[in-house]
């Protein structure tokens, strides 16, 4: 399926500011599978395709951040729940190509608003790091598969899952749980994205304009998560699990 110029441009512009915005609070699927699909993608080809550029846009994130040494964890730290993340989305991008996926359409706007309201009314929520209630080798064993078996199953508000766990049961402040996140939804959107393209199910073109968007958003979105910190994501965070929720509720 070949899309007009004029489209690809549009499309491209949309990743670029869904590639700040999920930077900096997730969600950006808010904005970039809507218009796939409004372009006239098939529900499966603009689910892969949106997998394909917003891999890119978390890769981008993930480096820029790694450079700046926001990550709590090293780099051997990280391995560990970065392949747990990888495994769970391979998972639910297997199930999601053979099940219904109604229940999670349920399920997910009561989670989004638990996110919303956490931030919302804990005003002091990721302010500083806190000592966690969760041990790294559990979280990353449950809560990180879980989630990563979300992204690979329905996906909207990964990131804004993972950071929301790392403030609330790491004991992380918002910046490093922000970074984090970015590098385990990388991961959930690789193994996603593979099986997408095993199965012939990406447009490249379409894909590759929206790469370049994504990449130059999640560049200017981690710089600001690191000059605006807590004060920038949170609002964010609110503002955009409410749309999603809004989104889920007129649907």
């Amino acid at each position: 399926m070949e899309l007009e110029l004029s489209l690809l441009l549009m499309l491209g512009g949309i990743a670029l500011l869904a590639g700040f915005i999920d930077t900096l609070a997730g969600g950006g699927g808010l904005l970039t599978l809507p218009a796939l699909l409004l372009a006239g993608l098939s529900p499966v080809n603009a689910l892969a395709t949106n997998k394909l550029q917003g891999t890119f846009g978390s890769g981008m994130a993930t480096f820029m951040l790694l450079r700046r040494r926001r990550f709590a964890e090293t780099l051997a730290g990280l391995r560990r729940p970065f392949l747990w993340s990888l495994g769970g989305s391979a998972v639910g991008t297997v199930l999601v190509q053979l099940t219904d996926s109604q229940a999670l359409r349920v399920l997910v706007p009561v989670v989004l608003a638990v996110i919303a309201l956490y931030f919302l009314f804990s005003p002091g929520a990721g302010g500083v790091q806190r000592a966690p209630r969760l041990a790294a080798s559990l979280y990353d064993r449950t809560l990180v598969p879980v989630i990563g078996f979300y992204d690979g199953f329905f996906g909207p508000g990964t990131g804004s899952f993972f950071s929301l766990t790392g403030v609330a049961l790491r004991g992380q402040d918002l910046v490093t749980a922000t970074a984090q996140a970015k590098a385990l939804n990388f991961a959930s959107n690789i193994a996603s994205v593979t099986l997408f393209v095993v199965g012939g199910k990406v447009l490249w073109v379409t894909g590759a304009v929206m790469m370049v968007g994504q990449m130059v958003g999640a560049w200017l979105g981690s710089h600001a998560v690191l000059r605006g910190g807590a004060p920038l994501i949170r609002p964010l965070i609110v503002i955009v699990c409410l749309a999603m929720l809004l989104r889920y509720l007129l649907v």
